[in-house]
Order: C-alpha cells, then structure tokens, then sequence
C-alpha cells in the first residue's frame, strides 16, 4: 500500500532519502585516510585498523536483507527514520571513542544502523517512481552512490587536515550528526510513508546465521597473521561454510524467505552477483591500501592524499555519466570494458610503484588511477541496471537486496584478504606491500571480465526496470 504524493512531494523527498544513503556509503571510505590518524591518537594496531573497516562492512551486509522486510511491515518512511536516527548516534560514538575497541564497536553498530537505511531508500524509491521517473531516480541514486565512494577519501582528507576544533579524524564521524538531524528534521514532512500489503516477518535466526557465517571468515583473515595462524583460525575458516549453509537452509525451508533462492536458477542473476562480488572486493581494498600506501609510504598529509583521490573520482565521473545510456545498448560489454579497464588501471600502478617506490613525483601513479577509476564508472550502476532488467519484477526487491548484501560482502571480505597479503609484505617496504596487493587487486578485477560474460547478451537488456516492493 503507497500513500499518494504529489509529483512535487515525491521529488522532494528523494534528496532526503539520497542524503541518508549517501552517508551510509560514504562511512566506509572517508575512515581510509584517517586510518593513520586513527592509529597515531589511539593506538590502534593493524587488526583495529581493518576491523574499523571491514567490521562496518560485515554487519552491514548480515543485516541488510532482514532489515528490508521491517520497512514492509512498520513502514518504510518510519523506519527510514529509525535507522537515520541510529546512524546519526552511532557516528557520534565513533567520533568520541576513548579507545580502538569502543570505536570498533561503535563501527559495528554503525554498519547495523546503515543496513536499516539503505533497504529503506530502495524501496521507498520503488514504490514512489514509475516509469522514465524510476530510471531517472535510479540512475541519480548510482551516480550518489558511486560519488560517494570514490569522494569520501577527499572528503576525509580534508576533515583531518583542517583539524576543526581540534577534532582531527573524529570529524569524520561527527560530520554525520548535523547532516542526519537536518534529514531527519525533514523526513516526516517531504518522504511518503507505505508499508506492504501483505505483514512480514523478520527473520533474526537468519540474520544471526548470516553474521556468524561470515563473522567465521573475516575473523580469522583478520587476526589470524599476527597470531601466527594458530589453530582456531583454520577450525573458524572450516566453520564459515556449515554456518553459511545453515543460513541457506533456513531460506529454503521458509514460505517468505528473506534471501529468494529461486533468484539463483537464473544465470543472469548469479553471474550479477559474481560480478558485484568481484567488483566489490577491488573497489574496497583498493582504496583503504592506496591510502596508507600514501600516508605511510610517501608521507603524504591527509589532505594531500585525498586530492589524489581525485584523480580516481573525475575519471569515475567521466565514465559513469554516459555509462547508463551505454548499457542499455551494449548491456554487458560495458561492464566487461569496466572491469578491463579497473584490472590495466591496477596492473600499470603495481608497474609504477615497482619503478617510483615510495618516492617520485606523484604523477607517474596518474595513468592508472585514471584508468581504475574510469573501470569503477563503467561498472557501478550498469551492473545493477542490467541484473534487474532480466529480474521478474515481482522479484525486483530481493534481487536488489542481494547484491547490495553481496557487495558489503565484498567490501569487508577484500579488505580482509588484501590485508593479508599487505601487512604479510610490509616487511620488506610499503612500497612493496602495495605493489604485491596492487597484482592480487588486478587478478580480482580480471574477475570482472570473466564473470561479465555470463550475464544477459546486449539484445536481451531492453526495456525499463520496475522495482515491486513486497
């Protein structure tokens, strides 16, 4: 059931839901150049540094899916709301953390109070938009999104820099507050409310499975270097699947089920999601390992690093604009040509940094940055569009949601790898680390391609998208 708006009314109110979404995405990149920061003023070790990432990644991704079906059943503006208020108070818990553990904490209850907001911003979007209004509304919530994850390290850079009111990388987080109150101040007014037809139920033992499972991973990826490997890390990764598998058992077993598993009969689907996957693991790693590569390997001010960021973010503009037009004529081949230009971006950097080190000008790094960032454009939003295209429209809101879920996945699942292999080769140089973990990126992103090919050919991906809310 959809309360009417007004046309004015409903394009009101996609600035709010754009603004809470924006944040949400924002959050897991603007920490990467404060990372230094972070571990000068608390003393935060490695593994602190990567679960203050990936930690937010992972329960973002394990409740996402659930989170969806509150909205359905509490409403969707409402718990918009909720989830906007959370965030807003877990970013300022992670602003005034005394400790890396509590900022870890807060980190975690920030990725929960994400994975409330971002199904909500989805579905209101659904059920507000039709027709060329819902292509034009999605196309506009990819482009924010991408924004925001290629800006956030500018972003970040600047808010350390500028060092207000002597907050450093706290105001990274504390930015949030003002920003969610006034969205907040304006939801109840400009966002209409709706709810499904029919009641839902919330699926906490799946979610709990879920988390668990993939907690199982990232634990022992995290920890287990430093630890030297003992044997809980080998039993922890062994679980990961049972639990996993658990998870989708649940599912099947379920009338309503939170994740559609009947998704995963289609080709098209899987391949999305092997492609998202992939996507995600290069995007996230790339950036949280080119930014203390940066910082700790050139010496680069926070500041500066983020302005190198730009490189990446005006050629991930370039790209994205036209990439949406692209796709509906070429479909796939897009993305192909995206991860194919993500994976040369990352290979000529590693060659790059195996010639400049840690010193050089700067500028030697630019081909490649430009180039991963154009790949990251040409894959962000075509990605969606030509998954859901070939998606029954009915089944558009669990399709959507799992490769959201799939690319938080991704996010925390390659930062934990990447690490791995990162602070494996810190030994022998920063310069060194980056260039190892710049090949393992580049292999990833080759993923792209290969897994790109199994998605619709260029004639099947016609026609507009509806996204059914249910």
């Amino acid at each position: 059931m959809t309360s009417p708006v007004s046309p004015t009314t409903s394009w009101a109110a996609l600035p709010v839901l754009l603004a809470g979404a924006f944040m949400v995405v924002l959050d897991f990149f603007i920490v990467n150049v404060a990372l230094p920061s972070i571990a000068t003023d608390l003393g935060a070790g490695e593994s602190s540094l990567e679960w203050v990432v990936a930690g937010y990644g992972l329960t973002f991704a394990a409740f996402l899916i659930t989170s969806g079906r509150l909205g359905d059943g509490l409403g969707r503006r409402r718990v918009y709301a909720v989830g906007l208020a959370l965030f807003t108070a877990a970013s300022a818990a992670c602003g005034l953390a005394p400790s890396p553990t509590t900022l870890v904490i807060a980190r975690i209850a920030q990725g929960v109070a994400g994975a409330v907001v971002m199904p909500q911003v989805l579905a209101i979007i659904g059920v507000t938009y039709r027709g060329n209004d819902y292509v034009r509304a999605v196309s506009i919530y990819g482009v924010v999104l991408g924004l925001a994850a290629v800006s956030g390290q500018l972003i970040g850079g600047a808010l350390v820099e500028t060092d207000v009111a002597g907050l450093g990388w706290r105001s990274c987080f504390l930015i949030n507050v003002p920003l969610g109150l006034a969205a907040l101040a304006v939801t109840g007014r400009l966002v209409p409310e709706s709810r499904a037809e029919q009641g839902t139920r919330l699926d906490a033992a799946g979610a709990t499975l879920l988390a668990a499972g993939l907690a199982a991973i990232l634990l022992p990826l995290i920890e287990g270097r430093q630890l030297g490997w003992p044997l809980w890390t080998w039993a922890s990764l062994a679980l990961s699947p049972v639990l996993l598998g658990a998870f989708l058992a649940r599912q099947r077993r379920q009338s309503h089920p939170s994740l559609d598993l009947t998704l995963f009969r289609e080709r098209a689907f899987s391949a999305g999601l092997a492609t998202q996957l992939f996507l995600a693991c290069a995007q996230a790693s790339f950036f949280v390992y080119l930014a203390l590569y940066l910082q700790l390997g050139r010496g680069l001010g926070p500041l500066e690093a983020g302005l190198v960021f730009t490189i990446i973010a005006v050629a991930y503009v370039a790209a994205s604009g036209p990439a949406p037009q692209l796709a509906q004529r070429y479909g796939r081949t897009v993305v192909a040509i995206g991860g194919a230009s993500l994976a040369l971006g990352l290979a000529l950097l590693a060659l790059a940094v195996s010639e400049v080190g840690t010193g050089g000008s700067v500028l030697a790094l630019a081909p490649g940055l430009a180039l991963a960032g154009a790949g990251i454009g040409l894959c962000f939003t075509p990605l969606t569009a030509t998954v859901l295209a070939n998606v029954d429209p009915a089944r558009a809101g669990s399709a959507s949601g799992a490769l959201s879920t799939t690319q938080q996945i991704g996010f925390a699942l390659g930062v934990a790898v990447t690490g791995v292999i990162y602070f494996g080769a810190a030994g022998d140089g920063i310069g060194h680390a980056f260039e190892v973990s710049l090949i393992q990126l580049a292999i990833v992103a080759a993923g792209i391609v290969v897994a790109s090919r199994l998605l619709p050919a260029p004639e099947r991906v016609t026609g507009q998208v509806e996204y059914a809310a249910t």
